[in-house]
């Protein structure tokens, strides 16, 4: 029985089977724009492709235009509702997806399949309009090769011929092609992107904000994607030192921290961010970063960068908060190197220079911790210790109160830092951070949160850090009297293996992941490193060829200042010199095939220069019969010269040779032209 649908699809006629082989492309081709595409379009293109396979199984006959018109109709209403204009990418994509589903439906005629096959074409490119990853371009690849057999296909004879020929010829195709692609891939000019990435919705997954809600989700996915991979020069930093500075939250109003407006410093650091803001001990750690792109203007450095990172095509910015901003969003995988110390001081002016918002509490929220701030200030040592004794109280209190870390603490009510320090004890790192950040401020020390990733693991493959939304972290900044701001990371006193030996917390997992990851561990591990290095040579060598990159090369081949004139240049004789080659390499074809074929047709081109019209494949023997009888007597020399041609040709003993013959053949005496 299960052989039936196999000879049923087999007994087939050929427009049929195409049909199905066209349609299953397709397929395929949408496949990877599902959770990119409105659901009624993911529908209606599913709906038509299998109704349209429908038809082609049972030899049915298409429907008729008022149908497909309507159904336009649907479409571009719906699109119009679902986002508000037919123009830009997630438009644009969905319209194209659903044209494509619907020319399905007219396929009557060659005109008809190549109108599918170049949308097709289009359609696969939209793919990269949404990610350009590794995967990504392998299923495009599959999709390049099932269009072009079908191209290929709908080109063959008439009858039935199996697929795989076809396969066969597109495969070489893209093998032949292949060399241009690099060529064209290396040398063509690089342009700034034409479409970016939408906006993150980040609610209920680890990653970076640019702000914070308190209490808001039950539970915290772990985002296991990646944010950045970072590559050090020579010694690398201590796990616990592993900081990368993102957004300083300070502004607060009972449940949401937000940050002030930047203030920005100048690139010489003489303003703002001066050299008395910002200081730095020992030897700086050098690095270089490949981030993804997150549709923000943050440039992740290890904390604290007093250089400017270098960003190919950005300009960019010190806040006085010492976050790095670029002078646009980064919509596009983006590679920097950049210089931090790990040991820096910053702030450390007079208490005056402090600004007001850093110690600000909304009236009437959290009573209770504000009389946990006076219980620890009356502390023994407390109020002679000043600031700094309020600190070690206060975390000694996380050590030893029995606070947990957790992915799911619930949802929190109003008084989110009392319901912390006093009724649940359990939170994730914004718990941690915003409840001690309010204790501080409580207590009149000037506090606010630095959101960024913490730690990381190393690609024992390429040796590259692998830094995951799941490393997303919260930390607070204390100021200090005689230190300015200090880092203090409360969560590190609840969970020290968070940013110590980095025994994180993991997101839960499906049964067969959890099942093979118990039986081999190891290989899990191995496997899992071996496709992230491919990932990222992928991102370093193909995602990260910028322009930069381009010019570089050029440089290398002796051009002292390239631009973008030089690049068209050595593109330009590139192309003229493989087509030289291409043109040498035909004239020496020419000249290798039969000398006796090519004796041949200088006789039948000659012959119909004198008005013969013959066949292109006559044998010597007819061109010989047609002669005499057009010619008589007139042509009985280049009869018998065509006789004696043939026989060279196929006798076992010939009685002359082709040097002979054509020698002879420049001395016939040719008759005359006829009408």
């Amino acid at each position: 029985m299960l052989m039936d649908p196999v000879r049923n699809l087999r007994a087939l006629p050929r427009d049929g089977r195409d049909t199905l082989f066209l349609l299953l492309v397709i397929g395929w081709i949408v496949l990877p724009q599902v959770t990119n595409l409105p659901v009624w379009c993911v529908a209606l293109a599913a709906a038509v492709l299998l109704w349209r396979a429908r038809l082609a199984v049972l030899a049915k006959p298409l429907p008729g235009k008022w149908w497909i018109f309507g159904l336009l109709i649907i479409a571009v209403g719906a699109t119009l509702f679902t986002h508000r204009t037919v123009l830009g990418r997630d438009a644009g994509v969905t319209m194209i997806v659903v044209l494509l589903a619907l020319k399905t439906l007219e396929l009557r005629a060659r005109r008809d399949i190549f109108v599918v096959f170049f949308l097709g074409f289009f359609t696969m490119l939209t793919n990269f309009f949404f990610s350009q990853s590794l995967l990504t371009a392998a299923a495009m690849l599959i999709a390049l090769l099932g269009l072009l057999t079908a191209l290929v296909n709908a080109h063959m004879p008439v009858g039935k011929p199996p697929l795989r020929e076809a396969l066969r010829t597109a495969g070489w195709m893209t093998l032949l092609g292949a060399p241009v692609m690099a060529v064209m891939f290396v040398l063509f000019p690089r342009f700034a992107p034409l479409w970016g990435i939408p906006s993150d919705a980040m609610s209920g997954r680890s990653g970076l904000s640019a702000n914070m809600q308190v209490g808001n989700l039950a539970s915290l996915v772990l985002d296991e994607s990646i944010a950045m991979r970072v590559k050090f020069e020579g010694v690398t930093p201590q796990q616990s030192d592993l900081y990368f500075r993102g957004p300083v939250l300070t502004t607060f109003d009972g449940r949401e921290w937000r940050a002030l407006q930047p203030r920005l410093g100048t690139r010489t650091f003489n303003s703002v961010t001066g050299p008395s803001r910002l200081q730095v001990a020992g030897e700086p750690v050098r690095y270089e970063v490949t981030m993804e792109p997150n549709n923000r203007p943050w440039l992740m450095v290890l904390d604290a960068a007093i250089k400017p990172p270098v960003v190919p095509g950005f300009e960019t910015v010190m806040t006085s908060e010492l976050l790095w901003l670029a002078n646009r969003p980064i919509t596009d995988l983006v590679r920097y190197r950049a210089e931090s110390h790990v040991t820096f001081r910053h702030g450390s002016g007079a208490r005056s220079a402090v600004l007001p918002e850093y110690v600000d509490l909304p009236v009437g929220f959290n009573p209770r911790t504000l009389m946990l701030a006076g219980e620890l200030g009356r502390k023994p040592g407390v109020v002679e210790g000043g600031s700094e004794a309020f600190v070690r109280a206060a975390l000694d209190h996380l050590r030893n109160g029995n606070y947990q870390y957790t992915l799911e603490p619930g949802v929190y009510g109003t008084h989110t830092a009392d319901e912390f320090w006093f009724d649940r004890k359990e939170g994730f790192c914004e718990h941690i951070a915003s409840a001690f950040a309010i204790l501080m401020r409580a207590a009149g020390i000037p506090a606010r949160i630095v959101t960024g990733y913490q730690g990381g693991e190393r690609n024992t493959v390429d040796g590259f850090w692998v830094i995951r939304q799941s490393d997303a972290h919260a930390w607070t900044e204390v100021w200090l009297d005689g230190r300015g701001w200090v880092r203090v990371d409360p969560t590190s006193a609840v969970a020290p293996g968070r940013t110590g030996s980095f025994q994180r917390l993991q997101a839960p997992q499906g049964v067969l992941a959890s099942a093979f990851s118990s039986v081999t561990p190891t290989l899990s591990a191995n496997m899992r490193a071996a496709w992230e290095a491919l990932n990222n040579s992928w991102n370093q060598w193909v995602l990260n060829y910028t322009q930069s990159k381009q010019l570089n090369m050029l440089k290398d081949l002796g051009f002292e200042s390239p631009s973008w004139e030089d690049l068209s240049y050595v593109l330009i004789a590139i192309i003229v010199t493989v087509a030289s080659a291409g043109a040498l390499w035909t004239l020496w074809d020419r000249r290798q095939h039969d000398p006796w074929l090519r004796l041949l047709h200088k006789t039948r081109k000659r012959l119909q220069e004198h008005g013969v019209e013959l066949p292109s494949a006559a044998p010597p023997r007819q061109i010989a019969n047609v002669v005499t009888h057009r010619f008589g007597d007139a042509g009985a020399a280049l009869a018998d010269w065509l006789l004696r041609l043939e026989t060279l040709r196929y006798s076992r003993n010939p009685n002359t040779d082709l040097a002979a013959l054509q020698r002879e053949f420049k001395r016939l005496a040719w008759p005359a032209r006829t009408t």
